[in-house]
């Protein structure tokens, strides 16, 4: 009996799989135990056929393959290659196999094919001290981000069974990357948004404090634009936050074999007709959706009332917790959703300005938004039609450049500030943590008490305040809150302000 090792998915977390290969003389069977997917079933075809047209032997006698642990569910194609190789190594002299994680998807000419989720297995077996991985050559760039482990580099079967057997020595593959690559500005500025200067601020705000933001008003006035130019003024991702972005992508199959890191912050829009599988995730074996295809990054829901009313209500985990938990016949399983939201919203049927909304129609939208949603989104911000002298002005627009300037400068002041913490934004203060370090002299605490009892604001939205407050101290570069921080934070919660005169 033969012993190899590979590994499979738990959302992102990759798990090492034991795959024991016993053949006894018997009448020719083949059959794969321990919980295995569709995909792996049918890998019984691919073996065989690779096998033989690859020049090999495929053995007449009864083949058991057990992937252990057997409670755990098994999908994808990546036991091809060590099931492959547990087959073929009945007849041949392999050395001890502990040492190696073995993946790859066969062909039925025996060429190898590139895998999903190779960062995550790389990861996996620096974790478990395994020195050396047999992978497909295509996914040998995506692994080689993590450092200390030797990458073999195959392109067929018959190329493993060299390997193996001694008859052929394969270089370890050797990464010409080295870090994140800087990539140039793209083609998206802020500068090219004329007036809007309000809910530019509210974003600057919303980029540099790590906040979610819904912005409010008629087709056309520029909060599409405003949304699709958030990335631009976001700071570049972090190595940590490259590794836990593109282990995502890995896992859904979605990385790119010439751009094996994710550098830049992703940005996802999904359409308000897209299933509620696609953006929180899900499926019989459980993927990413939308919601974790944009962690460390914006996800930017437009029509924001349109969307399904189970879909909204989900997002309220996600907002809160920064994970989404999916749970399904076999288990459960979590992915990371940590995002920034960017909603937009027009509830008007008559495509009017706040001010002329349908008291109708507000209740209609708050009803299918819910209160506990529309409280976990921190700036709300009006998007009113601009004015023709606003549009022909010659005034050039702040460029996201200069705008990046000042929230990565207030970005930094927050990592310093959290550091002990464990996070690195405003916006992830817990309630303690606001009461350290938003503290209140007796001219904001009156303002404060004035807001709290005129709107009958809940203590979330308490937080969220002094959040937001917080935010534009830090752009600014003051230590304290003062009464015109906490008197603009207020601006930015203009639904409180409404709702609760026609609710």
């Amino acid at each position: 009996m033969k012993r190899l090792y590979s590994a499979t998915f738990i959302g992102v977390e990759s798990v090492i799989i034991e795959i024991e290969v016993d053949l006894s003389p018997k009448v020719k069977s083949f059959d794969i135990v321990g919980m295995p997917g569709q995909a792996v079933r049918e890998s019984v075809k691919r073996v065989e056929s690779a096998i033989v047209n690859s020049g090999y032997h495929f053995p007449g006698k009864r083949i058991v393959v057990n992937l252990a642990p057997a409670a755990i569910p098994k999908m994808g194609t990546m036991f091809d290659l060590p099931i492959a190789l547990g087959i073929l190594g009945d007849e041949a002299d392999f050395s001890e196999m502990r040492n190696f994680l073995i993946v790859g998807e066969l062909s039925l000419d025996g060429e190898l094919r590139r895998v999903p989720g190779g960062l995550p297995i790389a990861v996996k077996a620096r974790e478990m001290g395994i020195s050396t991985i047999l992978c497909p050559a295509e996914n040998c760039p995506e692994m080689s981000v993590i450092e200390g482990i030797n990458l073999i580099p195959l392109r067929t079967l018959g190329e493993a069974m060299d390997y193996l057997t001694g008859k052929r020595d394969i270089p370890v593959f050797r990464s010409t990357g080295a870090g994140i690559p800087v990539l140039p500005p793209g083609k998206l500025d802020m500068n090219d948004i004329r007036g809007q200067e309000a809910a530019k601020r509210a974003v600057e705000i919303a980029a540099a404090g790590g906040h979610n933001i819904l912005m409010i008003g008629p087709p056309g006035t520029g909060k599409t634009m405003l949304a699709k130019r958030i990335p631009s003024i976001l700071p570049p991702l972090e190595m940590d936050e490259a590794v836990e972005t593109t282990m995502i992508y890995s896992v859904a199959g979605k990385t790119d074999k010439d751009n094996c890191l994710i550098s830049q912050r992703p940005f996802r829009s999904p359409h308000h007709t897209a299933s509620d599988v696609a953006i929180i995730g899900g499926g019989r074996f459980p993927k990413p959706g939308e919601v974790s295809l944009s962690h460390n990054g914006v996800l930017f829901l437009d029509e924001f009332q349109q969307f399904p009313g189970n879909v909204l209500q989900v997002l309220r985990e996600p907002l809160e917790e920064h994970k989404i938990r999916i749970s399904r016949a076999e288990g459960s399983v979590e992915f990371p959703a940590k995002f920034m939201l960017v909603a937009a919203l027009n509830p008007s049927r008559t495509n009017a300005d706040l001010d002329r909304w349908d008291v109708d129609e507000m209740k209609q939208v708050v009803k299918k938004l819910s209160g506990p949603l529309l409280e976990r989104i921190d700036l709300q911000v009006q998007v009113s039609r601009m004015k023709f002298d606003l549009l022909r002005a010659k005034s050039v627009p702040e460029s996201s450049t200069t705008i990046r300037a000042r929230v990565e400068k207030a970005r930094s002041v927050q990592r310093e500030r959290y550091r002990h913490f464990g996070i690195k934004t405003n916006s992830e203060m817990t309630h303690r943590l606001v009461e350290e370090y938003c503290e209140l002299d007796p001219r904001t605490e009156s303002l404060m008490r004035t807001a709290m009892e005129k709107f009958l604001l809940s203590i979330r939205v308490y937080d969220k305040i002094l959040k937001i407050a917080r935010t534009i101290a830090d752009l600014e570069g003051s230590d304290k809150l003062r009464d015109y921080h906490i008197s603009e934070a207020l601006q930015y919660r203009i639904l409180d302000r409404i709702l609760n005169f026609v609710m």
